[in-house]
């Protein structure tokens, strides 16, 4: 799995102009999923990305998960971070998930977030939609993760 994480002050995402899931601080997870991955993947996600050390702290040094500071996640399905562009112009997505092992694992790391962080507001767009995805970046702070690295 991939994910590229962006640190928010606010977020949303629409869908045929209608706001389908909205955020004040926290964090933006645009989530990749490939056809090679499995539920240690997904694990190892939950756990990585709301314990990242990305907020500052007292002394403005990045110390604080967003469990700590009460943040909140927005997760938007992203199966173009498992675009290959290393041959001709034109990416391959081969490594990408198919359609409904992607919506799967989607949906279940999103239920999974909400389940073991019940303090943490989760939400999420339509898998598969066309999104329009408004970002307002605090820092900017972007972190890419990948389970398989």
């Amino acid at each position: 799995m991939r994910a590229v994480i962006q640190r928010v002050k606010e977020s949303y995402v629409k869908v045929d102009g209608e706001t389908v899931g909205k955020i004040g601080k926290g964090l933006l997870i645009l989530l990749g999923i490939g056809r090679e991955d499995t539920d240690k993947d997904l694990k190892w996600m939950e756990d990585k990305i709301p314990n990242l050390r990305i907020f500052e702290d007292e002394n403005d040094k990045m110390n604080r998960s967003l469990i700590d500071i009460g943040g909140e996640i927005l997760v938007i399905s992203q199966f173009t971070l498992y675009g290959d562009a290393s041959h001709g112009r034109r990416p391959s997505f081969s490594e990408a998930a198919p359609p409904d092992m992607a919506r799967e694992m989607y949906l279940r790391f999103c239920e999974d977030l909400s389940l073991t962080y019940p303090a943490l507001k989760v939400e999420r767009g339509i898998f598969q939609a066309k999104m329009e995805v408004y970002i307002v970046n605090d820092g900017p702070v972007t972190i890419i993760v990948d389970s398989k690295a």
